[in-house]
């Protein structure tokens, strides 16, 4: 945790006025009513300082450090889509790259992958347990560090050594995957961004059947 320039000089500068006070206080050669006033009062001064700087603070938490990923950015789109759900996938996946700590953004939809940027892999991605979990619960699984998880095997296939993934349901039968760069990398900002889209997705994909076609091909991004 840490403390921001401005908190940090709040609480030095109290500590300097209550010790001021205090040395002025014990060398005073007669204790005199106005100077116990005068100290008591620079002593409560002081330490409301000192308050203000911690109590005002919002704490920052370190940044977690970033694994070094292997993969070659770029953007996978499914063929056979409208255009309108092109553009909403393409729109909605850049926003989370650059709004959260994700890595890699997909989106599945039955047994085929529609979408994936950020961070790509050679190997094709296929729900598990956890997916599945996911969806029959119809909630988001937020996998924290995939290391302590014995089902991390699930999302190698995803992206080798993801160190965090969160699985998001989209109606009932599509997943929005977002996986981080670090461990514990995702806030609840983060995670609202994910539900949002997500919801967005949802509405965009009801109306549409599920699409046809071998897969994912590239294109620029």
């Amino acid at each position: 945790m840490a403390l921001s320039t401005a908190a940090r000089s709040a609480v030095l500068v109290g500590v300097a006025g209550l010790t001021l006070a205090v040395i002025n206080q014990a060398t005073a050669p007669a204790l005199e009513p106005p100077l116990e006033r005068a100290s008591v009062l620079a002593g409560i001064l002081a330490v409301l300082l000192m308050l203000s700087g911690l109590l005002g603070e919002r704490v920052l938490p370190a940044e977690s450090t970033r694994v070094a990923l292997v993969g070659r950015e770029g953007l996978k789109l499914a063929e056979a889509l409208p255009e309108p759900l092109r553009q909403e996938l393409a729109w909605g996946s850049a926003m989370l790259l650059k709004a959260t700590p994700a890595a890699v953004v997909a989106v599945q939809r039955g047994d085929q992958m529609l979408l994936r940027r950020g961070l790509l892999a050679d190997t094709s991605f296929v729900p598990g347990v956890i997916c599945a979990q996911a969806l029959e619960r119809q909630r988001s699984i937020s996998l924290v560090d995939l290391a302590l998880y014995p089902g991390r095997d699930e999302f190698h296939t995803l992206l080798a050594d993801l160190p965090a993934v969160v699985v998001q349901p989209i109606g009932r039968d599509g997943l929005l995957l977002v996986g981080g760069w670090s461990p514990r990398c995702f806030g609840r900002g983060d995670l609202l961004w994910i539900e949002g889209w997500a919801s967005r997705l949802a509405v965009a994909l009801a109306s549409i059947p599920a699409v046809s076609g071998n897969g994912p091909r590239p294109e620029i991004g």
